[in-house]
């Protein structure tokens, strides 16, 4: 049987950097695909759908979730999100990776699932520094920026939920962490029972 991929939770307040992060990640580690979300907020300048996210309305959303075709959901900043459950299912049963750009909502809920995936919490210096972030996007109004802020303090809590802690100060530092949790993630003893009972058989059954 074929070994299967990773899930890769990867959580946050806004403004930490997660989307910036994936995507380096993306380019630098093969065999790795991005979970598409799907979600009922508007796009944001430069976002393509199908790529970004799944840009739908509220009254889909609704139908996927009557349907069961979402493996978790949640609503964040006035809007829905949620992972297709079809898509990561056909990933990682095909030994590819896949990596989730997710709130603490949503990651809480894939870790009563799937328990064995890489949960890491990212964050940014500082609370001054978060903030700056979330400014400097410049794409969303001041009542959306201060809920943001606001629900940024709530998600900070949940840090003792997740596996992994990595601050994102400087952007090269943080992805080459991130990249060494998945690597000593790929070597643990207890994902290659497989393979390591194979190696034993062949070592065993050699002449000396």
């Amino acid at each position: 049987m074929a070994k299967k991929g990773l899930i890769i939770v990867i959580s946050g307040p806004s403004g930490a950097g997660k989307t910036t992060i994936c995507k380096e990640i993306l380019k630098r580690i093969k065999n790795t695909v991005f979970s598409v979300s799907v979600t009922t907020r508007k796009p944001r300048k430069g976002e393509i759908d199908g790529k970004d996210y799944f840009f739908i309305s509220e009254k889909k959303f609704k139908n996927m979730l009557k349907n069961n075709e979402l493996i978790e959901w949640a609503f964040v900043h006035n809007n829905y999100y949620g992972t297709p459950k079809k898509f990561l299912h056909r990933t990682i049963n095909s030994g590819k990776d896949i990596i989730l750009d997710i709130d603490v909502q949503g990651g809480r809920k894939i870790k009563k699932i799937y328990p064995e995936g890489i949960f890491i919490f990212l964050m940014p210096s500082s609370w001054r520094a978060l903030e700056k972030r979330i400014r400097k996007r410049a794409q969303d109004d001041e009542k959306t920026i201060k809920v943001r802020l606001k629900n940024a303090k709530k998600e900070i809590s949940y840090i003792s939920d997740y596996t992994y802690f990595v601050i994102n100060d400087k952007l090269e530092n943080a992805v080459k962490s991130i990249i060494s949790i998945i690597e000593a993630e790929h070597r643990k003893i207890s994902r290659l029972k497989d393979e390591i009972k194979s190696i034993v058989q062949r070592t065993c059954s050699s002449r000396i």
